[in-house]
């Protein structure tokens, strides 16, 4: 008997929102979901020969990249700020929001050199590089539009699928920096080797 294919997907809301998947391949959404105290990390579903791992959504790209899955469902800005170098399938259409540069309403212009607060600092660097701008990058993790209302920097990349809390906090979207989406993507290696098996775990996960 083949192996299970091994798909590795975020603990979560992009977890729920993959129940339609399960349910066009007639796997019972507890199978994977869990209930109550489930706390397995590993969810194995023998009717369709594929197994789930449940893992934080930074970590889904290094289990597909070193081989511990097969495919997995990530997020587009977490390739591209850790620049993996995975199979992109299918864009799942699922959590979509937009990476942008957001400032205080009130300023007209950057500094130059600006100072800009992150948690993006690979995708914030090289969409200043771009424009001839070597931006001094800064970390931060939480509440990033905290940054230019106290100083620490003169505007922000972050995500936004609302805007609502760049409002509340009097800042504005100056450019858009990406789309981003849930995808599906997959170990080169491992998806050559699965053959028929992989194009099956792609089919499924297309969006209808």
């Amino acid at each position: 008997m083949s192996r299970a294919v091994t798909i590795a997907v975020p603990k979560g809301r992009v977890l729920k929102a993959l129940t339609p998947v399960l349910a066009r391949l007639g796997i019972d959404a507890k199978e994977v979901l869990g209930e109550g105290d489930d706390r397995r990390l590993i969810r194995e579903v023998p009717s369709v020969g594929w197994r789930f791992i449940l893992l934080k959504p930074d970590d889904v790209p290094t289990y597909v990249e070193y081989g511990a899955a097969d495919l997995g469902v990530c997020g587009r800005d977490v390739l591209l700020e850790r620049g993996f170098d995975l199979y992109q399938p299918v864009d799942l259409g699922i959590g979509r929001c937009r990476m942008v540069v957001a400032m205080p309403s009130s300023t007209a212009t950057l500094p130059d050199p600006p100072r800009i607060a992150t948690k993006y600092p690979r995708i914030a660097a090289a969409h200043f590089a771009k424009r001839g701008v070597q931006a001094e990058v800064v970390f931060v993790q939480g509440s990033v539009e905290l940054a230019p209302l106290t100083g620490l920097a003169d505007a922000i990349v972050d995500l936004v699928e609302t805007g609502e809390t760049l409002r509340q906090n009097n800042l504005e979207v100056r450019e858009v920096v990406a789309e981003i989406s849930s995808v599906l993507v997959a170990n080169r290696a491992a998806f050559k080797l699965l053959g028929s098996r992989a194009r099956d775990v792609v089919a499924a996960f297309t969006p209808r």
